[in-house]
């Protein structure tokens, strides 16, 4: 899971990331909430963990334009205001949880995880277009090529998750490298070309779908099926 912390207190969010992390999730940290909508519009979260009072904006005002610009991410907002005004005040811009700090982390993650399953139950149970040779099962977590199931391990299966939610649009290595692996991975790293290599491999006779974009990134092309794309 890739989360977003916005949070200016660098105590709370150092404290807040390093237990994210331990869980094996991605956890990229930013201070305030112009940068946050930024880092929004450039990369991809499963959850972000929102505070409410923010340098510049407010939590209330960032919340309120990621749901304006079509950003449907889980917010879970944190807050030491604990009046009921406050609460309701989120919500009704778009937070899809509260809670009052101080936390215990065994309820930060068990919320996190429940805004996860949530966004998950009203996602479509597939990604890919429903005639395509190339799908992947989110209930099953399965790759099926040409109607033949194929094995992931995670970084693959969010890989390709990323490319077919993303189908037609170019995605720098950049993007791909900051969604999946986390902000704090050395831009210089091949691990992008590794893994979309494995994928072509894995893709067979559609490894053709996933395109390099010279100079820019990588785009995954849903076609239709023809002659030349049957399985040979």
């Amino acid at each position: 899971m890739n989360i977003l912390v916005i949070e200016d207190e660098d105590r709370v969010a150092d404290f807040i990331c390093r237990g994210l992390r331990g869980e094996g999730w991605c956890a990229t940290h930013c201070g305030d909430g112009e940068s946050a909508l930024t880092m929004l519009r450039d990369n991809v979260f499963d959850v972000v963990l929102l505070d409410i009072v923010l340098p510049g904006i407010t939590g209330h005002e960032v919340c309120s334009r990621m749901r304006a610009g079509e950003d449907h991410t889980p917010v879970l907002m944190l807050t030491a205001l604990d009046a009921t005004d406050e609460k309701v005040t989120g919500l009704r811009r778009g937070a899809d949880d509260y809670l009052s700090k101080p936390f215990s982390f065994d309820e930060l993650i068990a919320r996190i995880e429940a805004l996860h399953r949530r966004a998950a139950a009203f996602a479509p149970t597939t990604t890919g277009k429903g005639s395509s040779a190339v799908q992947f099962d989110r209930e099953a977590l399965c790759l099926r090529v040409g109607g033949e199931s194929v094995t992931l391990s995670t970084r693959e299966r969010d890989l390709v998750v990323l490319l077919l939610a993303n189908s037609g649009r170019v995605l720098s290595r950049e993007r791909i490298l900051n969604s999946i692996w986390g902000l704090n991975t050395d831009p210089m790293t091949n691990t992008v070309d590794v893994y979309i290599a494995r994928l072509r491999k894995k893709l067979g006779c559609y490894a053709g779908r996933i395109t390099t974009v010279r100079g820019a990134g990588y785009r995954y092309d849903e076609t239709p099926l023809t002659a030349s794309d049957q399985p040979g």
